[in-house]
């Protein structure tokens, strides 16, 4: 309901402060002057807790809200906790992947397996 009457991006990464992460946050806080006047909020969700989040956001100056899922219970509605691999040994995790929400609180569009180097440019377009 918070969403309602304003579109949204809502990005999932798997936890503050690991490299391809920060990087992925600092774009948003660098763009969101531009998100602004498009009208458009952002949210960044990991399963990391309150404090982790807030330590993140002060460590790099974010400017945006961090939410926490910290049993994955949001992940796992959306489908962007799924079995991953990384350095050869598999485990469970949140995949990156961007959701743009409409003003009716409805998935625009989504970004599977985002490419942080380009997400940025890909939001643009398709916000318009």
């Amino acid at each position: 309901d918070t969403l309602k009457g304003k579109k949204a991006i809502i990005y999932f990464y798997p936890r503050d402060n690991t490299p391809t992460c920060t990087t992925e946050a600092c774009d948003f806080r660098d763009n969101l002057e531009m998100f602004n006047d498009l009208d458009v909020a952002v949210y960044g969700i990991s399963g990391d807790s309150k404090k982790k989040h807030q330590n993140f956001i002060e460590k790099h100056g974010l400017n945006f809200d961090l939410l926490v899922d910290e049993d994955f219970k949001l992940a796992k509605e959306t489908g962007v906790y799924q079995l991953k691999k990384s350095f050869g040994k598999e485990s469970m995790g949140i995949v990156r992947t961007t959701f743009i929400i409409d003003e009716q609180g409805k998935v625009l569009d989504v970004i599977e397996k985002v490419k942080v180097k380009t997400q940025i440019e890909e939001l643009k377009n398709i916000l318009g």
